[in-house]
């Protein structure tokens, strides 16, 4: 989150000189901002779910903010701070109370909220390589069955209920422009060794964009590795490429 994959470790190292494995500063910050990241993800013609971007001082009148809402969606709706890691202060709401609280909650997190509209499908991330002068790889993808009625905090992270399936079957041709998606926002933010690019993918197998996360996890139950490993490469050898790709980066 903060202060860890936004660009300001990455900016200190920078200074320091010494070599980090993933994106740089520009694309680090870019990616954890979920509002620039649209505003750059808008130029690409990929879809992506519709949003109303709200400011924390705007919450004066919150009354005049849920009203503007209302106007474009209707409920549920999801409200997420603009800049947090792992689904922190991400609430679904359901109606005009709710999401006063929502926007309460999200405030806290950052003066930056997103109200989105709700995308009805199946949760999809691919893993992508590479960037600089190493061409830019897309894995096969996976499917996250969250636990919870949507993949918050405590579902990634507490509940064991939660799950992911490596290659699920999807509507024809989701994969792929999935895969192709999740190149160009890649290399739209000037990305760089790793990221994972979430999806939904509709019934009729349209694909709408979620978030890019630069800096994904890397436990044994994650999704970044277990996807490369369903493509044929292992931990190790994973691990190996990231670290050389990261000493390539004084030579790009």
């Amino acid at each position: 989150g903060l202060f860890g994959e936004d660009g300001t470790v990455q900016g200190l190292l920078e200074l320091a000189g010494i070599p980090y494995v993933g994106c740089g500063v520009l694309a680090s910050s870019i990616s954890m901002d979920k509002l620039y990241t649209k505003i750059v993800v808008e130029d690409l013609g990929v879809t992506q779910a519709a949003y109303v971007p709200v400011m924390r001082h705007d919450l004066k009148d919150i009354e005049a903010v849920v009203g503007k809402v209302e106007e474009k969606f209707s409920y549920p709706v999801f409200v997420k701070p603009s800049n947090a890691g792992s689904s922190k202060g991400v609430s679904r709401a359901g109606d005009g109370q709710e999401l006063m609280e929502a926007l309460v909650e999200a405030g806290k997190h950052d003066r930056k909220i997103l109200v989105e509209e709700m995308i009805v499908g199946r949760e999809i991330e691919c893993a992508v390589f590479g960037g600089g002068n190493a061409p830019v790889e897309a894995s096969g993808v996976g499917e996250i069955l969250a636990a919870a009625e949507f993949y918050d905090f405590d579902a990634k992270y507490y509940n064991s209920d939660s799950r992911t399936v490596v290659d699920p079957v999807l509507p024809e041709g989701a994969t792929e422009r999935v895969r192709e998606a999740a190149k160009a926002i890649f290399q739209a933010v000037d990305g760089y060794g790793l990221a994972r690019v979430d999806f939904f993918v509709k019934k009729d197998g349209g694909v709408v964009f979620n978030e890019i996360n630069t800096m994904p996890g890397f436990t044994a139950i994650s999704m970044y590795p277990m996807l490369w490993e369903a493509a044929g490469m292992n931990k190790d050898r994973l691990v190996d490429r990231l670290m050389e790709h990261a000493m390539d980066r004084g030579r790009v």
